[in-house]
């Protein structure tokens, strides 16, 4: 097993940052007028989740580790709000929306499992 030196180490950040990827090339395609709307928060809800990760990381304690990763959990839970908001409005393809929200399910689980580890050690 492979030593977790940073938070670039970690399965559920790499799957974090691929999921930021998707989304940004999904949201490329949202309508010109939403740039300031739903496409802004779904960008930043995704890219918190990878931030927030990386940043409780870097914390001293596992106190202030878990806080971070229940913010990500947080994000996880907005992102996916938007994106069904966003799949009612039409602007993603059935494809498209199964697809992020399986990878969301799947990081949900990632980060749950995490924080159960970190509140354990």
């Amino acid at each position: 097993m492979n030593e977790i030196k940073t938070h670039r180490d970690l399965d559920v950040w790499k799957k974090s940052i691929s999921l930021v990827t998707s989304i940004y090339r999904t949201t490329k395609e949202f309508p010109k007028e939403e740039v300031y709307g739903i496409t802004n928060q779904i960008r930043r809800s995704a890219v918190s989740i990878p931030s927030n990760i990386a940043e409780g990381s870097a914390r001293q304690g596992n106190k202030e580790y878990t806080q971070f990763l229940y913010i990500s959990l947080g994000s996880l839970s907005e992102l996916e709000t938007q994106l069904i908001i966003a799949n009612n409005l039409k602007y993603l393809s059935e494809k498209d929306f199964e697809l992020v929200m399986g990878n969301l399910i799947e990081i949900r689980k990632m980060l749950i499992g995490l924080i159960k580890f970190v509140k354990n050690k």
